[in-house]
């Protein structure tokens, strides 16, 4: 088993060529582990599997195989204009990474925002091979019932796509936290770096158009969620500004064996926000031995 020390970003990452036209980025930590873990990260701009999930991947290899993947659009993976609605685009893509590493076992799903819309559309789509999910404020099953939406956090988005300035870019981020101390200058600069280039900011927009095309009604995942039989951990943070805490209780009532866990003082990066305490929520609920 590699040592935490040892899990770096240059010795986890990996490139899979999954179709002739799209090539994933990809982190892989806790080689030799009986169980897979794929980690979907969320869609704001500049994110990737590692700014969302670098402190957690040394954790969960202690205990899993983890796969922590940059979905298309983001990361290092290949930035595709035409594509299906944006889920479907992303766990297919999965899909087909699993089958070129060779991954033929259940792996169970952890996605963040977006990455959470991934991963339930993924159980949707392929439920031969999606495990238990572990789902942040997910896109896709968030129905707001009291919230105002769009929300602050989907106006800051918006706004950062049509007017691409590190401004913009900051007052995203620090809509996604509670603890403000979480969003350094080095954090800004590294991540407007990966938005403000053409073929991200071309990405990005190809991506929300997607969820007003023809194939809209793929990504309202609430509408379905009746359907998934795995047990599913929701978490979110009271104080999320992106997917607001009153969009968790119409999945929390449609999944058939869904619970909730909530964090008080957290937005919505729950996985840094609350770190230990996420962490061994996760594990906890991955390895429980009830079916």
């Amino acid at each position: 088993m590699t040592a935490i020390d040892e899990i770096t970003y240059e010795s986890t990452s990996r490139f899979a060529q999954v179709r002739d036209d799209l090539r994933l980025h990809y982190h892989e930590a806790g080689v030799g582990n009986d169980t897979t873990i794929v980690l979907l990260h969320g869609g704001g701009p500049g994110a990737s599997s590692w700014s969302n999930f670098a402190r957690n991947i040394p954790v969960l290899a202690q205990r899993f195989h983890v796969l922590a993947v940059d979905q298309p659009g983001y990361g290092r993976s290949d930035k595709p204009t035409e594509h299906p609605q944006y889920f479907v685009h992303s766990a297919s893509a999965l899909s087909d990474l699993l089958d070129t590493i060779e991954i033929t076992d259940r792996v169970h799903l952890l996605g963040n925002s977006l990455g959470g819309g991934a991963a339930v559309r993924f159980a949707l789509d392929y439920p031969e091979r999606a495990g238990r999910l572990v789902l942040m404020g997910p896109g896709g099953l968030s129905v707001n019932l009291f919230a105002p939406d769009p929300t602050e956090g989907v106006k800051n988005l918006g706004r950062f796509s049509y007017e691409p300035t590190r401004e913009n870019l900051e007052a995203f981020l620090r809509i996604m936290v509670f603890d403000q101390s979480l969003i350094t200058p080095e954090l800004v600069e590294e991540r407007f770096a990966s938005a403000s280039t053409p073929e991200s900011l071309a990405a990005a927009k190809a991506m929300g158009k997607s969820f007003s095309s023809a194939e809209f009604e793929k990504g309202m995942l609430w509408r379905d969620a009746y359907k998934l039989r795995q047990r599913v951990l929701l978490i979110w943070g009271r104080e999320d500004r992106v997917n607001p805490l009153d969009g968790a209780l119409v999945a929390l009532k449609m999944i058939p064996r869904a619970q909730l866990h909530v964090f008080g003082g957290c937005g919505h990066w729950a996985q840094l926000e609350k770190f230990d305490e996420f962490n061994r929520l996760t594990a906890d609920f991955l390895t429980d031995g009830v079916e």
